[in-house]
């Protein structure tokens, strides 16, 4: 009868676990691609068609599939309404739970149960953000307050003492928000008229002369409007992301042009959603390996040179992040005094 010495049974049992621990790699890798060989990826947009949201997640669903496991197909499905909380709200509560089913909502979701902007008294955000799954996002983009190139004000501090008239969609939108806080922590003057239909009526409005300025990301003007860029006909006064933008190097941003460590903190609290412009998330309890498989297939897609020319050629400005990134931008979201939001929310209260 062969003998073994303890030393001799602990080599033998730790080769064991190590043959054990290096197959359950690919083993897991290959159940991941059982799963979704021949299934259909559904890619929930909560935005109408045509828009930014939109042609950022088209660009994905084009290029991702052969980045994950089984190559699966992937389709675009439009789910609007109130601003992405129909389709965050289905995503959280009613989708499959088995990595079918994606979904990129509007950046103001994550701070939906803090402002309270899109449902009153935050009762239709019928979500918990720390319970998704964060896959990443292709894109960071700040908004820019502009004005046009024959007003008065030069700057942030003329805009004080100078009425402008500021074209917006809503109430609820960026576009009115982010204004309307300049005007009551820094003290301007802009008027903001809304019931425009979209970005590109703003835009003609500016050019008619019905309107004097706008804020919108940097990307719109940029790729909407570059003549304004190249002939210095939209005067940037303010940006709002963490920090200034290459091509905006002297503008300063709402944190830099905050007045006391309150209205910073806002600004900053507020600039979160501009680096999670583009989100992209999954519904709680989808298996862990299918997961990652996601977050994986986004990163290499970030680095596909297809992706990366489809990207170019639709004027997306590709600067992505990570699910575990973007889940620490939501945890610092969620580390924010609750006095900050509270005193924000109160701001943009009608």
């Amino acid at each position: 009868m062969r003998s073994f010495s303890r030393s001799g049974f602990l080599a033998s049992f730790g080769s064991l676990l190590a043959i054990v621990f290096v197959s359950a790699v690919p083993a897991r890798a290959q159940g991941v691609a059982d799963f979704y060989r021949g299934k259909t990826i559904t890619f929930l947009v909560g935005a109408a068609a045509a828009g930014a949201y939109d042609v950022a997640s088209r660009a994905l669903a084009n290029h991702m599939p052969r980045h994950i496991p089984g190559a699966p197909n992937m389709v675009v499905q439009n789910m609007p309404g109130a601003a992405s909380l129909t389709m965050t709200n289905f995503l959280f509560n009613r989708a499959p739970r088995d990595g079918t089913t994606i979904g990129m909502p509007n950046n103001s979701i994550p701070l939906e149960p803090r402002l309270q902007v899109l449902s009153r008294e935050g009762g239709a955000a019928q979500f918990n953000l720390e319970q998704f799954n964060w896959v990443g996002t292709p894109t960071q983009d700040p908004q820019a307050l502009f004005v046009w190139h024959s007003t008065p004000a030069r700057n942030i501090a003329e805009a004080k003492s100078e009425k402008i008239l500021l074209g917006s969609t809503a109430t609820g939108a960026d576009n009115f928000t982010l204004p309307t806080i300049v005007n009551k922590t820094l003290g301007t003057k802009f008027e903001i008229v809304t019931g425009y239909q979209g970005q590109s009526d703003i835009f003609l409005a500016i050019e008619r002369g019905e309107m004097q300025g706008n804020s919108t990301s940097w990307s719109n003007i940029v790729v909407g409007k570059p003549d304004w860029v190249k002939e210095g006909k939209a005067r940037v006064l303010l940006q709002f992301g963490a920090r200034r933008l290459p091509g905006l190097p002297d503008a300063p941003t709402a944190i830099e042009a905050a007045g006391d460590d309150v209205t910073r903190a806002m600004f900053q609290f507020y600039s979160l959603k501009f680096q999670i412009a583009r989100p992209v998330l999954l519904p709680p309890g989808v298996p862990a390996e299918r997961v990652r498989a996601l977050q994986a297939a986004f990163d290499a897609t970030m680095k596909d040179p297809l992706f990366l020319a489809e990207a170019e050629k639709l004027g997306l400005d590709i600067a992505p992040l990570g699910g575990d990134e973007i889940r620490g931008l939501i945890a610092k979201m969620e580390a924010t005094p609750r006095d900050i939001t509270d005193r924000l929310r109160q701001m943009l209260q009608p």
